[in-house]
C-alpha cells in the first residue's frame, strides 16, 4: 500500500494558491461582468427580471466570454497579476465584440430591449468566439 501522506502534504501546500487564484479570477470574472453591465446601454438585469430571453443570452454570452480567457489565463498564470491583467484585457476585448455586432446589426441594444433573440444569439456567439481565441491566445 502507498503511503497518502505526500499526497496530503502537496494538497495542503498546493490548497492555499489554488484558493488565492480562483478567488482572484472570481473576483475578476465579477468586477468585469459588472463593468460590461455598466458600460451597455440597456439594463441587462431589468430585461432578464421581465422575461427578456434575448437579454439573458447577451449577458450570459459575456459571462461565458469573460470566463473562458479566465480559465486559461489560470491554468497558464505564473501569479495573480497574470488573472488581473488578463481579465482586464477580456473585458475591452468582449466590449469591442458587442460594439462590432452592434456595427454590424445596428441598434443592438434596441433589438435586445425588444427581445429579437437572433441577434442575442449572435452576439452571444460571437462573445464566444472572442472568448475562444482569447484564451488560446492568453494560453500562448
Amino acid at each position: 500500500m502507498t503511503d497518502p501522506m505526500p499526497v496530503i502534504h502537496s494538497l495542503l501546500a498546493g490548497l492555499p494558491i489554488l484558493l488565492l487564484h480562483l478567488a482572484t479570477a472570481t473576483l475578476v470574472w465579477l468586477a468585469a461582468l459588472t463593468l460590461y453591465l455598466w458600460i451597455t446601454p440597456h439594463d441587462e438585469f431589468a430585461l432578464i427580471r421581465a422575461g427578456n430571453r434575448a437579454a439573458a443570452i447577451s449577458l450570459g454570452g459575456a459571462a461565458i466570454g469573460l470566463a473562458v480567457p479566465l480559465g486559461f489565463c489560470l491554468a497558464a498564470s505564473v501569479n495573480v497579476w497574470d488573472v488581473v491583467i488578463w481579465g482586464s484585457v477580456t473585458l475591452v476585448l468582449q466590449l469591442i465584440a458587442f460594439r462590432a455586432v452592434d456595427y454590424v446589426l445596428g441598434a443592438l441594444s434596441r433589438r435586445i430591449e425588444e427581445d429579437e433573440s437572433a441577434a442575442a444569439i449572435f452576439l452571444a456567439m460571437m462573445k464566444a468566439a472572442i472568448a475562444c481565441l482569447t484564451a488560446a491566445a492568453v494560453a500562448g
